[in-house]
């Protein structure tokens, strides 16, 4: 029948089409191995396409999102994410599987960067990504890219990072879509494999098998990291009212301002802090030995001069950076460890410090040489006189974070504030930067009647380019290097110019970043009192600290948030 024979030669057209793909081009010509050749190509590069995108999703999946657990064997993981998702890939229809499978990669690929973001922040601050308020620290960390490698560093950084953000997510998406094709095309292979994967999970997990301390081969660490940042998230909501409670509890707000700081009448106080002067400066065996013969050294030497000076701890709202956090809490008396916190606290009228030297008729000046944009906090903290890295004028080569060498900044303060000779006493914030990360090059010590204009320190420093490549011994050897010649100067400076009527607290404002300090470092900074007059140190005597600037292991550790209250309370009435 005519219609049978159509529908037979219409059924005979794909089975001819695939014998004439084996049997070579028409006309009966030969193969001349250039398409095989093809085809082996093609199926290798397939094959290597499959493998890449599978090897992508295991490193994201086992991926440490602690720096400190970093090491080849933390990927040795069963992630039992992946075989719920497999496991769910078999057993739906094909075109739910394929919507899964694109849900799975996007997911896959914000876990990535969230645990990109966690392995930095570890790195550099000891603590994780926190993704409701940390976003304003790009901006910050691109500040710190251009002053210390230079502008086009600091934008090709920010290139790189915008190309992984958007590369990632896409890359793994398409990784786990593939491998979707190759699950559904070995069903029974994959089903087996799953199954003896569960199998060897529980076993792993019944017997809390590790191949890395902390790191459990049953792992669960996608999930545990998706909870924990969820969990912060709420956490972070929360706070807003509660620190806003904590902002109006202050037992010194409405105190008078003759009923403030009597015992310091007539005293110019400077309260200093020391970019990265953490506690490990004084304790670490790598450091202690140089740092504490300077201080050492300085305490013999300021005593000749009629000074004494007691020493002690605090533990610092945050490490490795977010100096504006610690300055925050020394002076507001209050826990500022996020930038929630920080920007809560300027939109509020709490007595600050400085506040509190204000109300009592001191003349209050910031010294901030790393401020070179527009600063908020200025106006929230109400100096009379503010000095930034424009109005200092240094006309001397970049150090480490292009700021003004701190010998400099001291010797500008001298000149603009202490030499003044007004009738009010000043209180000063000073802020010393040059150990402030990367720690190189460290500027040279010149004699103080040189400093003039800071061009001085070109010719001492005899140029100042340091391009090494250092290993993580340089890096700390060069911290140290920082830390004494920040210390040197101070102590330097009091030497020269210190007199009856100054009180110099100099403090640090955090740890240094983890490459320095080691894994699980404490946040405590020292602290120390600096003065010629003892009834100013017997006000403190309460207080434990030790005498001389190196704090011991002994001496006494308090929250950075208790010293304004503490400091209010020693010199009142």
């Amino acid at each position: 029948m005519p219609g049978l024979s159509l529908l037979t030669r219409v059924r005979e057209l794909p089975s001819q089409r695939r014998a004439a793909r084996r049997d070579g081009p028409p006309g009966g010509a030969a193969d001349d191995g250039t398409t095989g050749v093809g085809r082996a190509r093609r199926s290798i590069a397939a094959r290597l396409t499959t493998v890449l995108a599978a090897l992508l999703v295991l490193f994201v999946l086992t991926m440490p999102y602690d720096f400190g657990r970093l090491t080849p064997a933390a990927f040795v993981r069963i992630p039992l994410e992946a075989l719920l998702v497999v496991a769910l890939l078999l057993a739906l229809p094909s075109r739910w599987s394929r919507l899964v499978a694109t849900l799975a990669g996007v997911a896959l690929g914000l876990l990535g960067l969230l645990k990109l973001l966690d392995l930095g922040f570890s790195a550099a601050l000891s603590r994780a990504f926190d993704p409701v308020l940390d976003w304003a620290l790009l901006d910050e960390g691109f500040a710190f890219l251009s002053e210390s490698y230079g502008r086009p560093a600091a934008i090709g950084a920010a290139s790189v990072l915008a190309v992984v953000v958007v590369g990632l997510p896409i890359l793994v998406t398409l990784s786990v879509r593939r491998l979707r094709r190759l699950v559904i095309g070995h069903r029974t292979g994959t089903t087996r494999l799953v199954a003896a994967l569960v199998v060897l999970w529980v076993a792993c997990a019944a017997f809390n098998v590790r191949v890395v301390s902390g790191v459990p081969v049953a792992d669960t660490s996608a999930t545990t990291l998706a909870n924990g940042h969820g969990f912060q998230v709420r956490v972070r909501l929360d706070d807003r009212e509660t620190f806003g409670a904590l902002i109006e509890d202050d037992r010194f707000g409405d105190t008078p301002g003759d009923r403030l700081l009597t015992a310091l009448r007539g005293k110019d106080v400077v309260i200093a802090f020391v970019e990265s002067y953490g506690r490990d400066a004084v304790e670490d065996p790598e450091f202690a030995p140089q740092v504490g013969a300077v201080l050492d050294g300085g305490t013999s030497r300021l005593a000749a001069a009629g000074f004494a000076a007691r020493s002690g701890f605090l533990t610092s709202p945050t490490f490795g950076g977010g100096s504006w956090l610690a300055h925050d809490t020394l002076l507001s008396g209050l826990w500022i460890d996020n930038d929630q916190r920080h920007r809560t606290l300027l939109a509020s009228d709490r007595m600050t410090l400085n506040g509190a030297f204000r109300r009592a008729n001191w003349q209050t000046v910031g010294v901030m040489p790393a401020v070179t944009r527009a600063w908020p906090e200025g106006s929230f903290f109400g100096y009379d006189r503010f000095y930034n890295a424009k109005t200092l004028a240094y006309r001397g080569p970049k150090f480490s974070f292009g700021t003004p060498p701190d010998q400099y900044t001291l010797a500008s303060w001298q000149r603009l504030e202490q030499a003044r000779h007004d009738s009010n006493p000043v209180m000063t914030e000073l802020a010393l930067v040059s150990s402030h990360a990367p720690w190189t090059p460290v500027p040279p010590f010149v004699d103080w009647a040189t400093v003039g204009d800071g061009s001085v320190f070109r010719a001492a420093a005899g140029g100042t380019s340091d391009d090494r490549r250092r290993s993580t011994t340089q890096i700390r050897a060069d911290y140290r290097h920082s830390i004494e010649y920040t210390m040197g100067s101070l102590i330097s400076y009091v030497q020269t110019y210190g007199d009856d009527d100054l009180v110099f607290i100099v403090l640090g404002d955090h740890q240094p970043a983890a490459v320095v300090t080691g894994e699980n470092a404490s946040r405590d900074v020292p602290i120390s009192i600096i003065t010629r007059d003892r009834a100013v140190l017997d006000r403190i005597s309460g207080w434990g600290w030790q005498d001389g600037l190196r704090p011991g292991p002994q001496a006494p550790v308090w929250r950075m948030d208790a010293f304004r209250d503490r400091f209010l309370t020693a010199f009142g009435p």
